[in-house]
């Protein structure tokens, strides 16, 4: 298949692309390789993407639609997976402009896109974080999730409506899944395992918020890509009585998480055992923003594809490590 697929210099985009590759796709990247986070580390990912002959990147914003037409129509996908986005939560706070250019901007371009370029199957990039501050656990699809508490989850709560609207209206078998805290290795320095990592070998205190009182339901980066490879193939119909799939259009929601949520504090000794050495701990507030827990129901994607993630945060931390030492060489 030819698969177009934006934020391919990205963490979660170069992990499937090379998947993708990897099972004999035409992989069409599409990245602004923005300096949201070191530069370097978005071209090594590509160096290594670009190896491979089935493999071509057009470096622009989504919010260029210009540049955005030129390449869906060099690519003329059979499949579109939307990835590309500005990321993290913190951030939001800081600089806000960037998430309703990115997010909502670009997302609507890419939506336009699809409506012209009439993809087999159209998967858009969500997150846990539109669950906002929902206590009932573990989060399933069908709960209410109209209390998002950053704007980074606002954007992306408004991307699965925009794309719904798109679904109904013109006919696009859309797939949106909600990723749960994916990490491992070639992952965002901004990310909480990244941040850890770094800190505790180079001996400086590691922040952690609301006082430990947290968990995420960590979900390793091999596992998620493989449940999204698993999904292109599955798109939405109308004609499906699958109770997932809106009655409005071919449209459904697909969390991706491992289903066994981990408290902060229990992850941070996994990664202090890992590494060997022992964390200086600078406990703070809540973050504004954050959320208290994340824990996802996976009957759905292991009912559609006959997976759901699995590797403990032993293994995954562990090969993030491995990573993370060769990469700064340091192994």
């Amino acid at each position: 298949m030819r698969i177009f697929v934006t934020g391919a210099a990205g963490f979660v985009g170069f992990h499937l692309s090379r998947l993708l590759l990897e099972q004999g796709h035409l992989v069409f990247g599409y990245d602004g390789v923005t300096p949201y986070y070191d530069v370097a580390l978005k071209k090594a990912r590509l160096a290594i993407l670009e190896s491979s002959p089935n493999f071509r990147i057009d470096v622009a914003l989504l919010e260029d639609m210009s540049a955005l037409e030129k390449a869906v129509e060099a690519a003329s996908p059979d499949v579109i997976v939307h990835l590309a986005a500005q990321a993290g939560v913190r951030y939001s706070l800081e600089n806000p402009r960037a998430y309703v250019d990115s997010n909502l901007v670009g997302g609507f371009n890419v939506l336009e896109m699809a409506r012209r370029s009439a993809p087999s199957h159209l998967l858009i990039a969500s997150t846990s974080s539109v669950y906002g501050g929902n206590l009932e656990v573990p989060f399933h699809e069908t709960d209410k999730a109209d209390y998002p508490l950053s704007l980074y989850a606002a954007t992306k709560k408004a991307n699965e409506a925009m794309a719904h609207s798109y679904a109904h209206l013109w006919s696009i078998p859309t797939t949106m899944f909600r990723f749960f805290t994916v990490y491992g290795p070639w992952g965002r320095p901004d990310m909480a395992l990244f941040k850890f990592v770094e800190a505790i070998e180079n001996d400086r205190p590691i922040d952690i918020y609301n006082h430990g009182a947290m968990s995420r339901d960590f979900t390793y980066i091999g596992d998620l890509v493989e449940a999204v490879a698993r999904l292109i193939d599955r798109p939405p119909t109308r004609e499906t009585d699958d109770p997932g799939v809106s009655p409005w259009g071919p449209y459904r929601i697909v969390n991706i998480g491992r289903g066994e949520p981990v408290s902060l504090m229990d992850f941070i000794e996994v990664v202090e055992k890992t590494l060997g050495k022992k964390a200086i701990r600078n406990y703070l507030e809540m973050q504004r923003g954050d959320a208290p827990q994340t824990y996802a129901d996976c009957a759905l994607l292991e009912r559609l594809t006959g997976y759901r993630p699995s590797t403990g945060v032993e293994q995954g931390v562990s090969a993030f490590v491995d990573w993370y030492r060769e990469y700064c060489g340091r192994g």
